[in-house]
């Protein structure tokens, strides 16, 4: 997503350049390119998938709903399968229309984890739930906080429920370090990425995230509390920002690339 303005294969072609050999996906290329030539194209790359984003959006009350919801997630699960990642990214999903209760939203998440994780473990699938900044609460994700991600993904077992760490959601939350702590004691850090905090918020807010470098967060700080907590993983790096996307998107890979390196150790 950092680069959507690249086709897949000029995406393949410019990791290989840069020496890049993990990649997370998004699903909307992936449909659009095809699933298996998208597999194919990948393996023949040399890259591995780290994730595929994003299943979720589970927080319907509409029983019809909620059953094409839980549908889409098995697809999604069927996809990251083939594409030969084992984690798939969850946005849990915001307040339905009318609706003030975020209890029984949540509620509903775990509801539908329950579905799902089991399905996703046979796959060898792991559901990565994504708290999102508070400012998502409403529309996108009524899960704000990494110790609310592992209130849900405590119910069930760490193979089939973890969380995603994302610097730009949790940055401000002094008691992320104890959570990510946590969560690495129960083997749930499914995935690490990295986004910039950077003002003022565009408009909608959405596509607010920084380049890594250009705002107001230590991305050393935030390795190291995942490292500690036993993470070893790869860390992505997954930026919504319509500057970058109005760029080239060889250039902007390979300024990514560079302050990555320049950021983390």
């Amino acid at each position: 997503m950092t680069v959507k303005q690249l086709s897949l294969p000029e995406l393949a072609d410019g990791c290989a350049r840069l020496g890049i050999r993990n990649v997370g996906l998004w699903r909307e290329p992936v449909r659009a390119f095809g699933l298996e030539a998208t597999a194919k194209l990948v393996r023949d790359a040399g890259l591995t998938v780290t994730t595929l984003c994003r299943g979720g959006f589970f927080t319907a009350i509409d029983p019809r709903e909620r059953a094409e919801a839980l549908a889409d997630n098995r697809r999604a699960i069927d996809e990251a399968a083939v594409l030969g990642t084992d984690t798939l990214v969850l946005v849990s999903g915001g307040l339905p229309a009318g609706s003030k209760d975020l209890h029984g939203a949540r509620e509903r998440i775990a509801d539908a984890l329950a579905e799902l994780g089991p399905y996703a473990q046979r796959h060898g699938v792991r559901l990565a739930i994504e708290p999102l900044h508070p400012m998502y609460a409403a529309d996108r994700c009524v899960v704000s906080t990494l110790a609310q991600a592992l209130d849900l993904a405590e119910r069930f077992p760490a193979q089939q429920v973890g969380v995603t760490v994302d610097t730009y959601h949790i940055w401000w939350d002094d008691t992320a370090p104890a959570q990510i702590a946590r969560a690495g004691a129960g083997g749930r850090i499914h995935t690490f990425q990295l986004a910039d905090w950077t003002t003022p918020l565009p408009e909608g807010v959405l596509t607010g995230r920084g380049q890594i470098g250009d705002g107001s967060i230590d991305m050393r700080e935030w390795q190291d509390h995942v490292e500690a907590a036993g993470y070893t993983g790869a860390i992505e790096v997954e930026l919504f920002n319509d500057v970058l996307w109005a760029r080239d998107g060889q250039d902007v890979l390979t300024e990514t690339a560079q302050r990555f390196t320049e950021h983390t150790r």
